[in-house]
């Protein structure tokens, strides 16, 4: 399903970008300069996968003698992998943590953090759920918080109904499920473990979508994908906005709190070192507006692009480009 939807996603920004006049970013038959080729090989969170197979059929439209692979062993899975060299380049659905930095820099890899879109995290429900259709980040914490014994509906909120509790969620490797963990129950990784943990997202859509009582969490640009079989709902942070649904603006804005996040890629300075690396990054940066629509997600914003715009110059000047 995601394979399917990814290729779909590909064949939308390939027209978009002939639209634009064939961009000239990360081709070296098209500079004029030597072709391309060899490896570029990138692991990390299963909610920026879709994003990177994305860009990466792209660049390889362009760049026939490249080869991309695009896995998803989580966020945390990732940068193990990355941390030890394995990699060139780790997808991340949350900043990398100090124990993993200190890993990199124990294995002497150097490595430079991208933003690459915003997300909006999502809380999904069964289309038959008609009751829960706002939840307050204190719910969600009762839900969720070690230890909890919350089975039932009517335990959450004595209005809704006697209805078994289903719960779906991302495993402990996940981006996702350190960023939910931190944002609901206070501290990243603390969470109840009698649940039915996932790195493949799709999984959370069957459980939910085949339980009336079932509830689950994922990145936004899942959920639109399967807007057809689940719910959104919208979340109470607690700060006067009152109850939020997750949207592009809702995400942008900051008022979709405190679910909206930041999504990554780690290129490691070793991986841009090689010319295909570099030159996929930079593809990558360039045609971002266009990649992300095209894949659901939410654009980065002015300042954020702005921002990644120089991060690319500096990178490209450390790997010796332009």
């Amino acid at each position: 399903m995601k394979r399917a939807h990814v290729l779909s996603v590909v064949a939308v920004a390939a027209l978009t970008l002939s639209a634009c006049g064939g961009q000239n970013n990360g081709s070296g038959s098209e500079s004029g300069g030597e072709q391309l080729s060899g490896p570029v090989v990138i692991d990390g969170s299963s909610t920026v996968e879709p994003l990177s197979i994305a860009a990466a059929e792209l660049f390889m439209e362009k760049n026939s003698g490249v080869q991309v692979s695009v896995s998803a062993s989580g966020t945390g899975g990732g940068f193990k992998k990355f941390c030890v060299g394995e990699t060139d380049i780790s997808d991340a659905s949350r900043p990398i943590k100090d124990e993993e930095k200190k890993t990199c820099t124990e294995k002497n890899i150097s490595f430079s953090e991208l933003q690459i879109a915003n997300d909006a995290l999502t809380v999904v429900v069964n289309k038959e759920n008609t009751w829960a259709q706002c939840l307050t980040v204190a719910q969600l914490k009762k839900i969720w918080e070690p230890d909890s014994k919350v089975a039932n509906w009517k335990e959450v909120d004595p209005s809704f109904p006697d209805q078994k509790l289903d719960l779906y969620g991302a495993g402990a490797d996940s981006g996702t499920f350190d960023y939910f963990t931190g944002a609901i129950n206070g501290k990243e990784g603390a969470s109840r473990k009698d649940y039915n943990p996932t790195e493949n997202d799709n999984i959370t859509v069957q459980g939910v979508s085949g339980s009336k009582g079932g509830l689950g969490y994922f990145g936004f640009s899942y959920f639109e994908e399967n807007a057809d079989k689940l719910k959104a709902v919208k979340i109470d942070g607690g700060k006067g906005k009152g109850c939020v649904e997750p949207s592009v603006k809702a995400a942008q804005d900051g008022s979709y709190a405190p679910l909206a996040r930041p999504l990554f890629i780690y290129p490691s300075d070793a991986g841009l070192k090689k010319a295909q690396v570099e030159k996929f990054v930079e593809f990558y940066l360039a045609n971002n507006d266009e990649i992300v629509k095209a894949a659901r997600f939410v654009p980065l914003t002015e300042d954020q692009k702005k921002k990644a715009k120089d991060e690319l110059a500096t990178l490209q000047a450390k790997a010796g480009g332009k």
